[in-house]
């Protein structure tokens, strides 16, 4: 009898479907769906994440995260229009991997009449991730960790966009466990500063160019975002990783929390919660430190310094191969306001 009951939902009695260790909870499809959206909703009411009138850009990889992000957020506002969404996919250039990813999150937008942008990495840069990679590579890593150079023109670009689109918040697929390895990477690396900005709506600092950041799936693990997609038949890419991710230091600590949380469940529900105590005073610490918000002086972008991280990496990357071409060769200025020649916009 007890072998049976360990396989019955702890709502009705029904087959559970889903088994989350850090309750612990066993949960047929219904219920788990209802724990799951009830979880979403209530992260973004609490938190204040979106107010009524508001345009949300969703930053869409084709990914599991980011797809389970475009499906909560189009069944909160989608029947109610209250709340309009729009999505921006940004193309590295990685092929065989990206263009697979986006070709799915396209066919959800048109589906669900859902407005999109794809931006192009080698069109805006002049550039694709897959070139500055090997030339990374080349260099023998010597410029520091590779996936920083894509993340960093991956956040300006959907930044830029979402702005240029007239979004007042940029929702991202960020889930739980990549904010707890967040949290481990800036404490463990002491940059105190970063720790300070990550969270709910991420940032910190206020400038008419950047959009607020939010995330939806902030207390959500990546392990029910899985179970949501698939009980909920949420098509999304997931045949490998990125081919460069091998590289990222981030593999080290997720691997690590992982082992804290099957050895005992909840670790990482325990660590947001604390840091989520810290961060008041995290912030009261670095508000006296942090520099005030600027343009970048090469492509007017907001920065905390003269040249923005997007720019610095770019002058590396030239600097590789002796390139001393002018940055975002693609990218005009105009009127104060970046203009992209070729993002391709559907709506």
């Amino acid at each position: 009898m007890q072998e049976i009951s360990l396989n019955r939902c702890d709502k009705c009695g029904s087959e559970a479907k889903v088994h989350l260790p850090y309750g612990p909870h066993r949960l047929c499809a219904q219920h788990f769906n209802e724990f799951f959206e009830h979880r979403v909703r209530k992260t973004m009411r609490t938190n204040r994440m979106v107010k009524y009138g508001e345009k949300v850009a969703v930053g869409v990889s084709g990914g599991k995260d980011s797809m389970v992000t475009l499906h909560m957020l189009n069944k909160v506002f989608g029947e109610t229009w209250q709340n309009r969404i729009e999505a921006i996919m940004i193309d590295e250039g990685i092929r065989g991997y990206r263009d697979k990813a986006i070709e799915i999150a396209e066919e959800y937008c048109t589906a669900h009449s859902i407005p999109y942008n794809v931006v192009s990495m080698e069109d805006e840069l002049g550039i694709s991730t897959e070139q500055a990679m090997r030339r990374i590579h080349e260099a023998q890593g010597s410029m520091g960790a590779t996936c920083s150079y894509c993340g960093v023109f991956r956040r300006q670009m959907l930044n830029r966009t979402a702005r240029e689109t007239g979004a007042q918040k940029l929702a991202t697929g960020h889930n739980m466990d990549d904010e707890v390895q967040s949290i481990a990477m800036n404490v463990f690396s002491g940059d105190f500063t970063r720790l300070a900005r990550i969270g709910e709506v991420a940032g910190g600092v206020k400038s008419a160019k950047l959009v607020p950041r939010i995330k939806p799936l902030y207390e959500t693990p990546e392990k029910d975002i899985i179970a949501y997609a698939a009980l909920n038949g949420i098509r999304h890419y997931s045949d490998e990783c990125c081919p460069y991710s091998w590289m990222a230091k981030r593999n080290m600590y997720r691997k690590t929390l992982n082992d804290l949380e099957n050895a005992v469940p909840g670790t990482k529900h325990s660590i947001l919660a604390s840091f989520r105590k810290l961060k008041p005073a995290l912030r009261m610490l670095e508000s006296n430190r942090s520099s005030a918000i600027t343009e970048c002086a090469q492509c007017g972008e907001a920065s905390n310094s003269g040249t923005c991280a997007s720019c610095r990496q770019m002058e590396k990357l030239m600097e590789m191969r002796g390139n001393k071409a002018p940055i975002r060769p693609k990218i005009l200025k105009k009127d104060g306001a970046l203009t992209c020649s070729q993002t391709k916009s559907v709506g």
